[in-house]
């Protein structure tokens, strides 16, 4: 029996596309003794890749740690496969605030040796012994104490698009890394101060107050459910958002907005900007923030160097790649010296800017129909090449192109050309060019939009 995810992104997306579900992008995690993960990690993909479950999920002895998404018809019967075991029944299940039905393309569950890599010797403290877990307005009240310290248990790149106000936000990029830093920091205070940590979904914060309340802090605090608990809770309960700006996610997203404040800038410009995106040049991918100026210009690129690699031939950027080490070892998140205003560990009070309001349900109201998928972009005539792979197409229609870079962009088409000859309508298997006002990428799809 496959018990891995066999199809690319691209065609998981095309499938996720056809099938028109609502998808919720969801996450929880569960500390627990697990005896056997690699047989407790090969039910959950049988259970789940029948219910249409996608994301990225580790299993190790200590528990789970899990994100996902799943079409919303389906969430009754996924909360019964998680039923099934005793450590998560009743589990918190963190929705998210924003919901993408591509943020996650693939089902994918490892077993690790733990399910966060924290550096701790686990039998040399209590991890049961753990902080209070308090709620959005006990947090909030906390935070009004001066009698508090509030610390951010998330990395750089996560804290500088949002945090709260007021948190201790190291410059770490793993949260190994952390615990000895804010140790140090907080050494003074073990005694008298109350120790209020946050995370995205709770999970870091589980592992790290057990581990302070070994260090000798009395009065030990945690955000239940973490950012994404808490921005649930202030909508529901009409409560005032302490949390300002972004809470970084680890999905296709990036990212979901809690309150209209910019605290961050595009790390080439300066300009105000909390969309993080990945470097283009396949060899850095490197993760930095950049505002839709810069990205036109830079063609989503982090530097002129990598500019100019992707605009080589693919064999001669292979050629480029070859024997680079991959991964975290490479590809530093954020931090590069291209990037003249990252902002690292020294991050402003007040917010720079406020975003845009945007309805975020507003692309599933639209009415759509997958027409094809992108082939190649000519970059010197801003000109996209597509496949059509249903229906027909015309000028005039109005469509729109969709990706995990690109966004959604919509426009109508004024000019069509089929197999290379201007023409009026293009049909199925037909090879398509027109002018685009942006750059796209072979992930995109091609849509029109039905009136």
């Amino acid at each position: 029996m496959q018990l891995y995810n066999k199809l690319s992104a691209e065609e998981r997306a095309k499938l996720i596309d056809e099938a028109g579900k609502q998808r919720l992008t969801l996450s929880f995690y569960a500390y627990a003794k697990i005896q056997n993960p690699q047989k407790f990690r090969d039910d959950l993909f049988i259970a789940w890749n029948k219910l249409d479950v996608l994301g990225r999920i580790y299993v190790a002895h200590e528990g789970i740690n899990a994100q996902l998404s799943l079409p919303a018809e389906n969430f009754e019967n996924f909360r019964e496969t998680l039923e099934v075991y005793d450590f998560l029944k009743d589990i918190l299940l963190n929705v998210a605030v924003e919901q993408d039905d591509h943020s996650f393309l693939k089902l994918t569950i490892k077993v690790r040796h733990k399910i966060v890599a924290d550096g701790l010797n686990d039998e040399t403290f209590d991890v049961t012994n753990k902080g209070i877990h308090v709620k959005a307005r006990e947090f909030n009240q906390l935070l009004e104490d001066p009698n508090t310290i509030v610390v951010d248990f998330r990395n750089h790149y996560e804290s500088e698009v949002g945090h709260f106000e007021g948190a201790i936000t190291p410059d770490v990029e793993t949260f190994r890394e952390s615990l000895p830093i804010i140790k140090e920091q907080l050494q003074d205070f073990k005694e008298d101060k109350n120790l209020l940590m946050y995370c995205t979904g709770g999970i870091r914060c589980e592992k790290a107050s057990a581990y302070f309340k070994h260090q000798g802090f009395k009065n030990v605090f945690q955000l239940k459910g973490g950012i994404i608990e808490y921005a649930r809770q202030i909508k529901e309960e009409k409560i005032e958002s302490k949390f300002i700006g972004k809470n970084f996610v680890f999905d296709h997203r990036l990212g979901e907005r809690i309150t209209d404040d910019i605290v961050s800038q595009c790390h080439q410009c300066g300009k105000p900007c909390d969309n993080h995106t990945n470097c283009e040049n396949e060899a850095c991918h490197l993760l930095f923030i950049q505002c839709d100026k810069c990205k036109e210009i830079m063609e989503n690129c982090c530097s002129t160097e990598c500019l100019e690699i992707i605009h080589l031939p693919e064999n001669k950027q292979k050629e480029l790649r070859k024997g680079l080490q991959v991964g975290n070892k490479v590809f530093r998140k954020g931090k590069s010296e291209a990037l003249r205003f990252k902002n690292s560990g020294d991050l402003p009070k007040k917010p720079l800017a406020k975003a845009e309001s945007k309805n975020i349900r507003g692309k599933i109201k639209i009415k759509k129909v997958l027409i094809g998928k992108a082939e190649h972009y000519f970059t010197k005539s801003k000109i996209g090449q597509f496949l059509i792979e249903n229906q027909e197409i015309s000028i005039g229609d109005k469509v729109l192109i969709s990706g995990p870079t690109t966004g959604e962009q919509e426009f109508i088409i004024t000019e069509l050309f089929a197999n290379g000859n201007s023409c009026e309508n293009a049909k199925t298997g037909d090879q398509i060019t027109f002018e685009i006002p942006f750059r796209i990428r072979l992930s995109d799809k091609l849509y029109k939009i039905l009136d």
